[in-house]
């Protein structure tokens, strides 16, 4: 077949796979070693490798996911290769998240640096390292919207904006993919969780969702319609029932929106076992039903952890369930996308001496390196506390400072321990004089998940741990030191899939140890390790500075250290709201003018109503100004463009890089319109004392909704208001009319 295009070979294939064979071509299994008995494999499914060993010499399996040794990935490729009558290579999936050997920091904080060619440039790492290995497909990017900081996979995402939300999946596309599948060093992307995941009732994982078409439309779909249009080669289903259908089986979301309106290509592929778990949900009868209202929804490939139910698509095929041709247009779609990996050249297997080179690669550190220095948030920084001088003596507080573990975060699986730098590795680099105490203890999830299972998961206190002796010995620290770097936040594993929290409040002693150690009256910078925003309510009155670093991944302690202490000045910006108290939740600037507008920050009457930080707030070491908005018309038509210009001036003594973001507010139309929508953003380094121009333009894609009154997309006359500034709360204003 090697004289054939890729789309005659994919046909002549197709042309000769039995039923069962095209069934296996759909059906993806987890693998996990025999020998390791730190896996769920160990629990959820003892004779799981004898299994798929056995389907992939059957036929009976197209995929694998969950290995990362590529010696390992070459003995299952040619099991499947050899046993395969048609000689038909499987394709390798994992979950390549925010790195693989080279962990970046959690995609929230990417989505925090507001910089698309940052986040590209790391999710290039993560394809060049994962494609080293002999992975071919990444389970990512996760690009659902989460607007309640409760639901543990808002650490994934970009937050609560569809407009950044659209412009992080695209860049990570891009950063997958490069220019189109099956470039070198490239894997496909795969965006998940099509759709609405993140707006799980009460904010707990796998609960139902229900949201209203003009929410579906406007917020939760923008991120994948911009994915697809970045030349996504797969989508991942997700889990639970919108509005009332399983997604997985969800014949509106996956051909009338995916396929229909955004004209997608590629494969879908279903959540770990979420075609059985049609009959879960009372949605299918049993699993053959499961499987054939699967495929005919546009379900291509199931993955199956064991007892596939795709094995009992020739059955349902036979007994008229499901037809063939819908059959064969799935198994089409999962052969070409082997085919653009070249799959089907005759090559499938891995240079193990190469992998272990591009893994080792320095420059991904740097990358890495650079991309937490980018994602930090300097949330409070009052009197110039930072940076600080060198000569100063450090007390660092608080035991996350030091733990490897958790600098890495969540949802990674391939990572090296030994070369991670924490906080304090980086701070005692840089520094002379850094004493650390960790004051307290862990603080185990109430309930375990089936990701604790994993090595190095679930953190232990040490043997003979006194927590109040520890606790007096942080204080008496901070107290003998120039300034006190205190870390405090969660642990990895309380945060992530299966991880949701009923409180935002901080685990354990944290927040009273932080109030000791500023009692003493060392000056205290704090430093925030989470995948969601924390109750900072007393931290935001009482503590000078404040910086989020999330979970910074592998140079994580270098990047911090460079903040700090000055070599590299913060410039992430929040991609969410940051609510006072859990009760406030969801808290999102993007909402309409209410009745007695008024009032809208007084309605609790125990608590404002109003974030405790606003929707893309961060400082740096310098201070800007903006000034000059204008508009380049007064009026235009509906099909034209705006142009909007602005100054914005560092009044600081130091260069500095600024996140110039425009809001846009229509006035009126056939929906109450939002009071302000994020509608472009520019990174602008702007020199000490100088001035810098920053130009938008607002075309008929930033005016454009979705309107329930309409049941579809308005493009309308209105008066509209447009701002520049710094975060959400932007004052400096112009307005033009559309007629």
């Amino acid at each position: 077949m090697a004289d054939r295009t890729p789309i005659e070979r994919v046909e002549d294939l197709l042309a000769q796979l039995t039923l069962e064979e095209k069934a296996g071509q759909l059906t993806q299994y987890f693998y996990f070693n025999r020998s390791d008995q730190e896996s769920p494999a160990s629990n959820a499914a003892a004779d799981q490798p004898a299994e798929v060993e056995a389907a992939l010499g059957a036929s009976g399996v197209g995929s694998l996911l969950f290995q990362t040794d590529p010696g390992e990935i070459n003995r299952l490729q040619r099991l499947a290769v050899e046993g395969n009558r048609l000689g038909i290579p499987a394709l390798f999936g994992f979950d390549v998240i925010h790195g693989l050997r080279t962990v970046l920091p959690v995609p929230i904080a990417m989505a925090a640096t507001w910089d698309p060619a940052a986040i590209e440039a790391g999710q290039a790492v993560a394809a060049r390292e994962a494609r080293a290995v002999g992975i071919h497909w990444a389970f990512a990017p996760n690009v659902d919207i989460a607007r309640d900081p409760r639901w543990g996979r808002i650490v994934e995402g970009a937050g609560e904006d569809p407009y950044l939300g659209a412009a992080v999946a695209a860049a990570q596309v891009r950063g997958f993919q490069g220019e189109a599948i099956g470039q070198q060093d490239r894997i496909i992307a795969g965006p998940k969780h099509f759709a609405g995941y993140g707006a799980s009732l009460g904010g707990r994982d796998y609960d139902e969702v229900d949201l209203s078409d003009q929410q579906l439309w406007n917020v939760y779909l923008e991120p994948f319609r911009a994915a697809v249009e970045a030349g996504a080669g797969n989508i991942m289903t997700a889990y639970m029932p919108l509005n009332g259908v399983p997604a997985t089986g969800n014949r509106w979301l996956l051909e009338h929106v995916l396929r229909g309106a955004w004209g997608f290509d590629g494969f879908t592929v279903s959540d770990a076992n979420a075609v059985l778990s049609l009959a879960t949900h009372h949605f299918a009868a049993d699993e053959e039903d499961a499987a054939a209202r699967a495929l005919a929804a546009g379900l291509d490939m199931e993955m199956a952890i064991t007892g596939p139910a795709y094995a009992r698509l020739a059955d349902a095929v036979r007994a008229g369930r499901v037809s063939e041709a819908a059959l064969d247009d799935a198994v089409r779609r999962v052969l070409t996308a082997k085919a653009a990996m070249g799959l089907l050249d005759g090559e499938p297997y891995v240079d193990e001496e190469r992998a272990q080179q591009v893994l080792t690669d320095p420059q991904h550190r740097e990358t890495a390196r650079d991309a937490a220095r980018r994602s930090a948030v300097l949330l409070k920084n009052d009197d110039a506390l930072l940076p600080l001088a060198p000569d100063r003596s450090i007390a660092v507080i608080g035991a996350l400072a030091d733990s490897k573990r958790d600098t890495l975060g969540p949802w990674i699986f391939a990572y090296d321990l030994d070369e991670t730098v924490t906080v304090l590795d980086g701070l005692r680099k840089a520094a002379s004089d850094v004493s650390f105490a960790p004051g307290y203890g862990t603080v185990p999830r109430a309930f375990p998940s089936i990701f604790d299972m994993f090595p190095n998961n679930v953190p232990a206190d040490p043997e003979g741990w006194d927590a109040d002796a520890e606790f007096q010995r942080a204080v008496d620290a901070a107290a003998a030191a120039d300034v006190a770097v205190m870390v405090v936040g969660e642990w990895q594993n309380q945060v992530g899939e299966n991880a949701s929290r009923s409180t935002l409040e901080l685990p354990g002693r944290q927040l009273e140890l932080l109030q000791a150690v500023a009692a003493t009256g060392t000056p205290v910078v704090l430093l925030v390790t989470s995948g969601r925003p924390l109750d900072l309510r007393w931290a935001v009155e009482h503590v000078p500075a404040i910086v989020q670093i999330w979970y910074p991944g592998t140079r994580g302690g270098e990047a911090v250290a460079d903040l700090l202490l000055g070599a590299a000045a913060p410039t992430g910006r929040l991609p969410f709201s940051w609510p006072r108290h859990v009760g406030q939740v969801p808290m999102i600037y993007s909402h309409t003018r209410s009745f007695e507008p008024q009032n809208q920050g007084k309605r609790y009457w125990d608590e404002e109503s109003t974030p405790l930080l606003p929707f893309g707030h961060g400082l740096t070491y310098t201070s800007f100004a903006y000034s000059d908005v204008a508009v380049s018309s007064a009026s235009v038509g509906r099909e034209d463009v705006v142009t909007v210009t602005a100054t914005i001036t560092n009044t600081g003594d130091r260069d500095g890089v600024e996140v110039a973001q425009l809001y846009l507010h229509q006035r009126h139309g056939a929906a109450a319109r939002p009071l302000k929508l994020l509608k472009g953003f520019q990174r602008l380094e702007v020199p000490a004392g100088g001035s810098a121009p920053v130009r938008f333009e607002i075309g008929p894609d930033e005016r454009r909704y979705w309107s329930a009154a309409e049941q579809g997309w308005v493009l309308e006359a209105s008066g509209f208001d447009v701002w520049v500034g710094a975060d959400a709360t932007a004052e400096a204003h112009a307005e033009f009319a559309v007629e």
